[in-house]
């Protein structure tokens, strides 16, 4: 399947390029280290030959639409086509501007969960067989199950298959990954509020405050971020605990109704910080409250961005 849809990705890459329809096509290619294909943005025909599509095409691509004005193809499953449509309504580009090459997405592998599975070894390639990863090094070759290496938020994907497209690549497959993403959120609202905060802190005592979740992710596009401000300060510079909250709150807050859940931020993460903890819950509460998924459907607005007199108040308790 997979080597089908690259097969069918890289021709119709070429055509639009060969035909003027776009300036450039943004995709994926083979990564110079195992588990990580990256990012790429393709000019000629040539360069389209050289588009991948795997289970290692982890990066959200919609990111890198933010800021251009030429006529881009884009390589979208279904949390990136939802990105992409997010950043249209939200002034960041022009529909007309972005190609949208739809694919099905069965899953992103994990590269932390496969590199667990081999301690102390080093692992020098790494190739797809079916429903099987084959790991490869210098004294060993082992199979994985792909199912049990995917990425997280891979397992509780409702929108596999691109939801807008102006062309899809490959057959259409399952929509839903199986799992259930309000179970992601639901063992912080089991808790109680002190044992809550102590997981809290928990999830976040390894953060290194690098920022590699925020510049992973397409929804911050700002110019200047809150934690990057001077006048006022909104948030301090150090790795302590207080800005290092102060930081992942505001950021999970600023994403609430807008979220995806690509899973960019988790897999950018070097120290394996599961920042989904917070947007899960976020958007759980989205989802109960006004009954809206980010971006999911594209005529809908978020309702964070617009004020109903009917809106939800459960904050406001009458005595």
């Amino acid at each position: 399947m997979l080597e089908e849809q690259t097969r069918q990705l890289r021709s119709a890459a070429r055509r639009l390029l060969e035909e003027g329809k776009v300036d450039c096509v943004i995709g994926y290619k083979k990564g110079t280290v195992p588990l990580r294909d990256k990012a790429t943005v393709a000019y000629t025909p040539e360069e389209a030959d050289q588009l991948v599509w795997s289970s290692f095409c982890t990066n959200n691509l919609a990111n890198f639409l933010v800021g251009r004005t030429d006529r881009c193809a884009i390589v979208a499953q279904g949390c990136v086509s939802r990105n992409v449509m997010g950043l249209v309504k939200e002034n960041q580009i022009k529909r007309e501007n972005v190609y949208i090459l739809g694919i099905h997405s069965q899953g992103m592998v994990d590269h932390n969960k496969v590199k667990a599975r081999f301690p102390d070894r080093v692992i020098h390639d790494v190739e797809e067989d079916g429903d099987e990863i084959v790991v490869k090094g210098a004294d060993f070759e082992e199979r994985v199950l792909r199912r049990d290496v995917k990425r997280n938020n891979c397992y509780t994907c409702t929108h596999r298959n691109a939801i807008v497209y102006d062309e899809f690549i490959g057959e259409k497959g399952q929509e839903s990954g199986g799992g259930n993403i309000d179970e992601v959120a639901a063992p912080w609202e089991k808790l109680e509020h002190e044992e809550r905060f102590r997981r809290f802190q928990d999830t976040l005592k390894e953060c290194i405050r690098c920022y590699a979740c925020r510049d992973i992710c397409p929804l911050c596009y700002c110019s200047e971020c809150f934690v990057d401000e001077a006048k006022p300060q909104w948030c301090g510079k150090t790795v302590e605990q207080p800005d290092i909250y102060t930081f992942h709150l505001l950021r999970a807050f600023h994403c609430a109704g807008r979220c995806t859940d690509c899973g960019a931020c988790e897999s950018a993460c070097p120290v394996g910080i599961k920042v989904r903890y917070l947007t899960s819950k976020i958007e759980k509460d989205m989802r109960e409250l006004y009954n809206y998924e980010a971006w999911a459907d594209p005529d809908q607005e978020p309702p964070l961005s617009v004020y109903q007199p009917n809106d939800p108040e459960p904050f406001l308790k009458k005595k």
